[in-house]
């Protein structure tokens, strides 16, 4: 068994750090459902600002107010308007990799939603791995990568 992406919501803003709180990160039901994040699941946080990386468990916040409130000691790691990243993870034996399709999803400032995003492994006539992100309309985007000579 591997542990895999299964879902991330990239880029969305702190908007409280509640420290007197008990613990977690609180989050919009509608970003979870996005990206396919469950109440009370373990998941990572990157905070794109500090570099900051911890784990915690999501509980959810009022539908549609766009939160992302850091609780508990969590809060000491992110303050409001840091930018950062959730992922959450499935464990997932290699032969299904082609199956999963980890969601994606993109916020602008004010944690509207921007763009829904999903990953994509496949397996060539050869059978090495290739790698897709996709958008909404299943079209592959481009993938950063080293520019030879640059």
């Amino acid at each position: 068994m591997r542990k895999i992406v299964a879902g991330k919501l990239h880029g969305i803003h702190v908007t409280e750090a509640n420290l007197n709180y008990h613990g977690s990160i609180t989050l919009d039901p509608d970003h979870c459902e996005a990206a396919g994040i469950l109440p009370m699941e373990f998941v990572e946080i990157w905070n794109k600002n500090s570099g900051a990386r911890i784990s915690t468990y999501v509980i959810l916040g009022e539908r549609g107010s766009r939160c992302c409130i850091l609780n508990g000691a969590a809060a000491r790691t992110c303050q409001p308007d840091d930018q950062i990243i959730i992922c959450n993870s499935v464990y997932l034996d290699e032969a299904h990799i082609t199956s999963l399709k980890p969601r994606v999803v993109t916020f602008d400032q004010d944690n509207h939603i921007l763009d829904r995003l999903s990953y994509s492994v496949d397996l060539d006539e050869v059978g090495r791995y290739s790698f897709s992100i996709l958008d909404e309309a299943n079209e592959a985007l481009a993938i950063p990568a080293l520019i030879s000579g640059a």
